[in-house]
């Protein structure tokens, strides 16, 4: 009794839809390596096509580069090589989600590319359509995945992205934040980049 009381507290003067959005998250979908995965849209600041990008020297494979957003340094991760998979390959449907992950020494903002093969939908999931990650069976780390859940007849991993780009990887990139200046490009790499998606 006492935990439907504290419930119905919770939800008094508050209408039906106001409700309903409580139950649920929204999620952008997204297609890497034939599989498809979903990242919690308050994490999501933008989504951008494909462009090229600068590579950084002695970073770890999985940064593919940095890119210029408005005048800020944006580390670029690509999820593949992160999930010990073959590198993204490059095509039209390419784009950079710009994700914020907060720094869990600082506390502070960080925005971070992440490359996909391409961007769905926003999906909005029932929180009881969301099953536990699971402990084994799965090809990626357990920590990664922050649940499962099933649109439409099949499964899309949700995915903790302040678990995917660790404290490892965000003191790799705090690094380039901090040192303010954009590497050199390396033209002959971006153009092959560039004319691989043509």
């Amino acid at each position: 009794m006492m935990g439907a009381l504290a419930l119905m507290n919770k939800t008094a003067g508050k209408s039906d839809a106001e409700v309903q959005m409580q139950s649920t998250e929204q999620y952008l979908s997204f297609q890497l390596g034939g599989e498809t995965f979903a990242i919690g849209i308050r994490s999501i600041r933008e989504i951008l096509e494909y462009e090229y990008l600068t590579e950084v020297p002695m970073m770890p494979d999985f940064l593919r580069g940095v890119m210029n957003l408005r005048g800020a340094v944006v580390p670029v991760t690509d999820l593949a090589l992160r999930f010990g998979r073959a590198r993204t390959e490059l095509g039209r449907r390419t784009c950079v989600v710009i994700v914020e992950v907060l720094d869990p020494e600082t506390g502070a903002a960080q925005l971070i590319g992440v490359l996909v093969d391409a961007v769905h939908e926003v999906l909005t999931i029932a929180l009881d359509d969301i099953e536990r990650a699971p402990q084994f069976g799965s090809k990626l780390r357990a920590e990664f995945i922050s649940g499962m859940a099933c649109v439409d007849n099949r499964f899309i991993v949700l995915l903790d992205i302040s678990r995917v780009l660790s404290v490892d990887e965000m003191s790799v990139l705090a690094g380039i934040e901090h040192d303010g200046v954009m590497p050199k490009m390396d033209e002959s790499h971006s153009h092959e980049e560039l004319h691989a998606i043509k």
